[in-house]
């Protein structure tokens, strides 16, 4: 099989962030298991610092490699000439393309991951609010994830398949 740059990228940065959701995926089951509340924000012991940790880790990771690696080579696969179009513009074209279900959602994703990540606040109840939207975000990205995964080899094309 003799595969484009293009195609080769889209293969690592999928890989990538696959290896990304497989530990999320872990952290959201450790998570569960553990059901913390808002009244254990107050004195997280090691072992729940870590989890959060990892959580926080990896669903920032996800995000940001999918956003930065695996969007533009989604599009570069795809054909399209990414260099004028600014994160928006390849938000919506892949909402036409049908890759995305939708670039406003996506947008949001990203709103939720990056308060998450930058706003940091002392009262448990916000740090507990937070964390159970980037739990529902985290669910989200990797709906996307798995949707990316479904279109990738289609993307392929037909005369580089044997």
């Amino acid at each position: 099989m003799n595969q484009s740059p293009e195609q080769l990228a889209l293969q690592h940065h999928m890989a990538l962030c696959q290896s990304h959701a497989e530990a999320l995926q872990d952290a959201l089951q450790d998570m569960r298991n553990r059901a913390l509340n808002v009244d254990d924000y107050t004195h997280l012991n090691k072992a729940d610092r870590r989890l959060l940790d990892q959580f926080a880790y990896r669903y920032t990771r996800l995000q940001d490699d999918m956003g930065a690696k695996l969007i533009p080579a989604v599009l570069k696969a795809l054909g399209e000439d990414i260099a004028p179009l600014s994160a928006l513009d390849r938000f919506a074209r892949l909402e036409q393309l049908g890759w995305l279900a939708s670039a406003d959602e996506w947008q949001t994703l990203r709103q939720i991951r990056n308060q998450f990540a930058h706003d940091y606040s002392d009262n448990p109840t916000e740090r507990f609010e937070r964390q159970q939207a980037a739990v529902h975000a985290a669910v989200q990205l990797m709906s996307v994830l798995t949707r990316f995964q479904s279109k990738s080899t289609p993307a392929v094309p037909p005369s580089s398949r044997t």
